[in-house]
């Protein structure tokens, strides 16, 4: 642990829920958590080694100090911890960092877990078009009824109509999720007899401003974590400019 991650601030991650994007379909995991993070007022507490990223570095919207691959938010007086993940997980890397990220939730006794994934919309079965958001329980956590995260039950379980060549047998557990990352090798991962509770909650997005996607998500995240409700959300200023590039130049259009 004491290699994996690098605190920046006092930090006390016993008994708290930990939210982890991954990075898929649209990114809109990390909008949603960028929504998060800037609405509820989380700060920067650790950093993670980025040595299992891909590079990259940047300023911070607070213009103190730069942006890691993968960092770690919260609040002193609060239950919830956000990682935000900027920079995809090297091929050749993806069982460590699996592993590493296994080993630091652990021994820091965190109460529950939450990954949180976009999946390709072109996948969608009749059957799903009711709702964009699903859950998937893996087998070997824990009962969620204890925890922040019991109400994910009332989530409708996320069920694929995509067969695994390579590991068919696996489907009925953890099933494929086209579009999401690393999501499916996580949960898979999931040691046997692992002691925190331990979801995934999914949403069904297409590639384009993502934006409205991301505000629907991380409301549904923070209402599952029970985070105070807002009627105004806050978007990170980087969201202002460059998100999705420079504004066209009208003249294009006569």
């Amino acid at each position: 642990m004491d290699h994996f991650i690098y605190p920046t601030a006092g930090l006390d991650l016993t008994g708290k829920t930990l939210i982890v994007p991954v990075v898929s379909t649209a990114n809109v995991a990390q909008l949603a958590v960028d929504l998060l993070i800037a609405s509820f007022s989380f700060r920067r507490v650790a950093i993670f080694n980025p040595e299992f990223f891909v590079p990259v570095v940047g300023g911070r919207e607070s213009g103190d100090g730069i942006t890691a691959p993968l960092e770690l938010y919260g609040k002193p007086d609060g239950n919830t911890l956000i990682m935000q993940q900027r920079s995809p997980v090297l091929k050749a890397r993806k069982k460590e960092f699996v592993a590493a990220l296994f080993d630091f939730v652990r021994s820091s006794a965190m109460g529950s877990l939450l990954f949180l994934s976009g999946m390709d919309l072109s996948n969608r079965t009749d059957a799903q078009m009711l709702t964009p958001t699903y859950c998937i329980l893996p087998p070997n956590s824990p009962s969620l009824s204890a925890t922040a995260l019991h109400s994910l039950t009332s989530i409708p379980t996320y069920t694929s109509s995509v067969l695994s060549s390579s590991h068919p047998a696996r489907d009925a557990a953890i099933p494929l999720i086209p579009g999401g990352g690393l999501t499916r090798r996580i949960l898979s991962s999931l040691p046997e007899e692992w002691p925190i509770p331990t979801a995934s909650l999914l949403q069904f997005v297409l590639e384009g401003d993502n934006r409205t996607d991301a505000r629907l998500f991380a409301e549904v995240v923070a209402k599952i974590v029970g985070l105070d409700s807002l009627e105004q959300w806050t978007q990170p200023s980087s969201w202002k400019q460059g998100l999705f590039g420079a504004p066209h130049d009208r003249t294009l259009y006569g």
